[in-house]
């Protein structure tokens, strides 16, 4: 059985939604502290609380770039949980499939009912 250490660290970095945002923000490239919290109307410390949450969990990290301080994402936790999630996705795909099929089926026979 494969190891996940971190799941329930990366898990509770989650599952607050001005994380996800930010997470989501730096996808599209590093960001300072400033430029991180222009979408949200909350402090700069608390901002930063939030990263601290984040870097504690391993999704991001912090370096400097002159004055500015930049976070980036990181993605080894977020591979992990991913990988973990696969397992269920790979659980639930045939029924998923099933249900397509029916879906199609159910469209068909509605064209078909209409055309009579």
């Amino acid at each position: 059985m494969e190891s996940f250490d971190h799941l329930d660290t990366t898990f509770q970095a989650l599952a607050d939604p001005t994380r996800r945002a930010i997470l989501a923000r730096l996808s599209l490239g590093e960001a300072s502290v400033s430029e991180l919290c222009e979408p949200f109307d909350m402090s700069q410390p608390a901002i930063s609380r939030h990263l601290k949450v984040l870097e504690q969990a391993g999704l991001i990290s912090r370096g400097r770039d002159a004055q500015r301080r930049l976070s980036r994402i990181e993605g080894g936790p977020m591979a992990e949980a991913n990988a973990w999630l696969e397992g269920f996705r790979r659980f639930w795909e045939p029924s998923f499939q099933r249900l397509d099929g029916l879906l199609e089926e159910m469209k068909t026979e509605k064209k078909s009912a209409k055309k009579r």
